[in-house]
């Protein structure tokens, strides 16, 4: 999947109404890669999901975040693809710049989004952030 998050505001803008946003939301989903279950360990599992989530983070040779996750919920894969095209390919320091808050008003993920999901959207948003505030270069996605 390779999508910019300016261009998933201006697809989600195109919807009229929630449903249609959620079966993008859903497809964007079915569009990442399939994760090796070899990655899928309690060390790369989520905690605070209510789906079970998986994310394993690195970085790449040019220092931008290298990123795979999968969730066994449809609409949390396609969560994981909007912290896909926010975050992978950035650098620590966009990482912790990026306003998630304005990113996800923008989506309208903010109101749209049950507690439990929002719960685990910004799980996955956390870890990605202790990573890259962390001096972690192990764990290559």
């Amino acid at each position: 999947m390779n999508i910019s998050i300016d261009e998933l505001v201006d697809n989600f803008a195109l919807f009229e109404d929630w449903e249609e946003r959620y079966r993008y939301l859903i497809d964007l989903g079915g569009q990442l890669p399939p994760m090796e279950e070899a990655l899928k360990t309690p060390a790369s599992k989520v905690q605070g999901c209510m789906s079970q989530v998986w994310l394993v983070t690195g970085w790449n040779d040019a220092g931008q975040l290298t990123m795979r996750a999968d969730s066994d919920a449809q609409i949390v894969r396609g969560l994981i693809a909007v912290l896909t095209a926010l975050f992978a390919g950035q650098s620590r320091a966009e990482i912790l710049a990026a306003d998630i808050n304005a990113v996800f008003a923008k989506l309208g993920l903010d109101q749209h989004l049950s507690p439990n999901r929002r719960n685990g959207f910004y799980a996955m948003v956390d870890r990605i952030r202790q990573f890259a505030a962390s001096d972690a270069t192990a764990g290559t996605a």
